[in-house]
């Protein structure tokens, strides 16, 4: 079946892009344009659509033929531009719908069909959803790494290993009277071991690619009235938490999106720390709030100048806590704990400086890794990579080698799954239902 969609955003624009592939793509030009003179590949090509219904003339815009199997879904793809109207991109649905033998495209179809025609592995198109929903610098990056095929490449390798591992395993049992050489089964085991410590270094990255592709925790710590709330609004630039003199204001977590340094995060405000509470509510945020502070990638303590501060009390602050000395413009005689980073969140003096020291603490421990390392970006990975793992460590520990060459082929399935090489099917729907009609 001929499956078709805006692939450009909804709405008002410019141009809007339409995508049809399938068997019945091309047929799609000759029935909108009239035209019976073949459609060039690649090549751009001036035309007016007209609704194959009525024959009214929709817009005038351009079509471009990607012939099967140089296009992305390895289909013929014919690709149209119009105008970005509403309701011209309306008709022009109209009349794709109206073509025999088209079909609205389901979420993610085209990505998909890609996939099962050999043009991605499941990888990279994971990574085009992720281009797509890119926010940032750094996620913009490590999606447009894993869609240049970094994942693919670092498996299809270890593939590689573990296909000649398990024939060499498999020819031992299955050819016993062959002039075969001596304890191959055990000259295995130094390779089975270096690829599971190969696999091992890559799980052991502290979550560091799914944290950076959804995004880090930064939690707003700190006694009541110190400024907690006022921090977030000027980090968020918009009043996001409700700001007052009375002290325990903030009852439960608030949370703001923002792009720090490139850096996708999401800061959240919390319910003032103090000692023992009568106040049901007020010890419920204090429990919310160390629960945030206990999960999060990075805490900032804020604290009153002109109360000074008690690192003793709390037990959420660590090495990793950035400490801020808030409401400096009022205690200009406090001194300043060494470490602390004085501010004064009422006038912006000092602000500037600690936007910095955040992002630079950011950039300390969530860099991409220079060696350009490809990192584990969902917990599907992980998953599939463990159960590899472990079938090497199976594979290791058998006493018999039918035993081990079944764990090497367990490996190897997961492996397989990992990349979409088998088992596609079972896996295509959980992959693809959070994509974009039209991609």
């Amino acid at each position: 079946m001929t499956i078709f969609a805006l692939s450009s955003p909804p709405g008002k624009g410019g141009v809007a892009v339409f995508r049809v592939s399938g068997p019945a793509a091309l047929n799609s030009y000759h029935v909108l344009t009239k035209r019976k003179k073949p459609l060039p590949p690649r090549k751009a090509t001036y035309c007016r659509m007209m609704h194959p219904i009525d024959g009214g003339v929709i817009d005038r815009g351009l079509a471009v033929y990607f012939q099967a199997p140089a296009s992305f879904t390895g289909e013929d793809v014919v690709e149209y531009y119009t105008h970005g109207g509403t309701a011209g991109v309306a008709a022009m649905l109209s009349a794709l719908a109206a073509c025999e033998g088209l079909r609205p495209a389901e979420a993610g179809e085209f990505t998909k069909r890609a996939v099962l025609n050999g043009k991605l592995d499941l990888t990279e198109a994971e990574a085009v959803g992720d281009m797509i929903n890119a926010e940032t610098e750094i996620q913009h990056q490590l999606a447009a790494a894993q869609y240049e095929g970094s994942l693919k490449q670092l498996y299809d390798g270890w593939t590689a290993r573990l296909v000649q591992m398990l024939a060499y395993q498999e020819a031992e049992i299955e050819f016993p009277d062959e002039d075969m050489p001596d304890g191959i089964a055990e000259d295995l085991r130094p390779q089975i071991a270096e690829l599971l410590a190969d696999m091992r270094a890559h799980l052991d990255d502290a979550r560091k690619g799914e944290r950076l592709r959804e995004g880090l925790q930064i939690v707003i710590l700190g006694p009541p009235n110190a400024g907690k709330s006022s921090l977030l609004n000027a980090l968020a630039a918009r009043d996001v938490a409700i700001v007052s003199e009375m002290a325990g204001t903030t009852r439960d977590v608030i949370e703001a999106h923002l792009n720090l340094g490139g850096y996708a995060v999401t800061v959240t405000d919390t319910a003032g720390l103090r000692g023992e509470t009568t106040d049901a509510i007020e010890k419920e945020g204090m429990a919310r709030a160390r629960q945030r502070a206990a999960a999060a990638d990075l805490k900032v303590f804020l604290f009153d100048a002109a109360e000074g501060f008690d690192g003793g009390f709390f037990q959420e602050i660590d090495d990793g806590t950035l400490l801020v000395a808030n409401k400096t413009d009022t205690a200009k005689d406090a001194k300043i704990p060494d470490g602390a980073i004085p501010l004064s969140v009422k006038t912006g003096d000092g602000l500037t400086f600690f936007l910095k020291r955040l992002t630079d603490e950011l950039s300390q421990r969530w860099a991409l890794p220079k060696d350009h390392a490809p990192l584990l970006t969902r917990q599907r990975h992980r998953d599939t990579l463990e159960e590899s793992a472990t079938a090497l460590e199976q594979s290791l520990a058998a006493e018999l080698p039918e035993l081990a060459a079944e764990d090497l082929r367990l490996a190897l399935r997961a492996l397989g799954r990992l990349t979409g090489r088998v088992d596609v099917e079972a896996l295509l729907d959980v992959i693809f239902r959070d994509f974009c009609i039209g991609k």
